[in-house]
């Protein structure tokens, strides 16, 4: 079955994960994703290597494996005229461009969006940044992290005089799935008009998004909150607990979640207390809630803990290691990850389709990453380059 997105190339000069996440969305549902890099493969293709060569160098990574699933890849030099005149036909024939580069390399390469309006008038150019295209920080350098701490989520995080970092990517991939989306609109709108745009997205734009009902609190009443651990500011008990063999989450919100809480509790009392009474309030109380959680769990295990608060219809679930979260029959029930094969491994890894299930068109089944410049003839092949060219273009190091 055809993807939805069928029909639509992309040329993904995507890094890391931001770009990639992006063109691996698309590719997911169909579009022909290129993946677009120099010769040897660039840094983030052995990140996390998943293999050594015989030489003991790494080799492909699992970040790699997982962001550039679906793709085809071809090695391209654009700052060498040879190169640059191929990205320009390349261009000719593409629906998108992703990237994720500084401003100012993106104009070296022929990629900042006139340069690829000259080539092809209705280009959509998926342009993703640090900081945004303006403002002070813009050709600064940036990563997840520093969104992270920007928006004020690191400084929220943790305890006081102690802020934590989130080691999962949250402000990449959201920045990725704004742009996605931003792709999907854009496309829907050269169809209507012909006409193509630019979908401008920033790691620390996605960050302030994310915490926005914070920022919004903090400009109308300025509360000045601070890390409170692993408790809510606005519900409770909200915390993580320790039980006989492991820990578990625990959230609490609204009247009818706090009233089946505090009967399996035994504290019918506090049903009636002023301290409980709102959301708000059993945040600012959340350490007596906290304590009374510890104290039940504590006397239990996980698995007991977890199905006493299920019957209760609580919301909890378990602290998982990462070899425990492949192993949940829950996690494997979704059928999000997929057994993938990968050259030199000796077994395949699990690598995770687009987490979102449409019921006419889903989303293909993940294959292996291609290797470096896989594609590179086949795709140059087709938009007219023969043997010899191949060839100059080899000699010239443009590809």
């Amino acid at each position: 079955m055809p993807g939805v997105l069928d029909g639509i190339r992309v040329l993904d000069f995507g890094r890391y994960i931001a770009g990639p996440y992006v063109g691996a969305l698309l590719a997911d549902f169909g579009a022909d994703v290129i993946r677009v890099e120099k010769r040897g493969g660039s840094e983030d293709r052995f990140v996390l290597p998943l293999t050594t060569d015989a030489d003991g160098r790494p080799g492909e990574g699992a970040l790699f494996l997982q962001m550039n699933r679906n793709k085809r890849s071809v090695t391209l030099d654009p700052m060498k005229p040879e190169g640059r005149a191929a990205l320009d036909r390349l261009v000719a024939t593409a629906d998108v461009v992703i990237a994720n580069l500084p401003p100012q390399t993106m104009a070296r390469m022929g990629l900042d969006y006139a340069s690829l309006r000259a080539v092809k008038a209705d280009i959509i150019l998926a342009n993703l940044s640090s900081y945004g295209k303006d403002g002070p920080w813009a050709t600064r350098p940036g990563f997840d992290s520093v969104g992270q701490a920007m928006c004020g989520s690191i400084y929220l995080t943790g305890e006081p005089g102690r802020p934590w970092r989130a080691p999962i990517a949250f402000i990449d991939f959201g920045t990725a799935l704004h742009a996605a989306f931003g792709v999907a609109m854009a496309l829907i709108e050269k169809q209507r008009s012909g006409r193509g745009q630019e979908v401008v997205g920033a790691l620390l734009a996605t960050a302030a998004a994310f915490n926005g009902f914070l920022l919004t609190e903090q400009s109308a009443l300025e509360p000045d909150r601070g890390p409170i651990g692993n408790r809510a500011f606005n519900s409770g008990p909200t915390d993580l607990f320790q039980t006989k063999d492991g820990f578990i989450v625990v959230h609490t919100v609204g009247n009818p979640l706090f009233k089946r809480w505090a009967d399996l509790m035994g504290e019918p009392e506090w049903l009636e207390d002023e301290r409980f009474a709102t959301d708000d309030a059993r945040g600012e109380n959340g350490a007596v809630l906290s304590e009374r959680m510890a104290a039940w769990c504590a006397e239990r295990t996980r698995d007991e803990a977890l199905e006493a608060l299920a019957a209760a219809h609580v919301p909890a679930g378990p602290v998982l290691k990462p070899q425990e979260a492949l192993d949940h029959p829950q996690v494997r029930a979704l059928g999000l990850l997929h057994p993938v094969a990968w050259p030199g491994a000796d077994r395949p890894a699990m690598v995770a389709q687009a987490p979102i299930w449409l019921s006419e068109t889903p989303a293909l089944p993940p294959t292996g990453q291609a290797e470096t410049g896989a594609h590179t003839d086949e795709v140059l092949g087709a938009i007219g380059y023969g043997a010899e060219d191949l060839a100059a273009l080899r000699e010239a190091g443009a590809i």
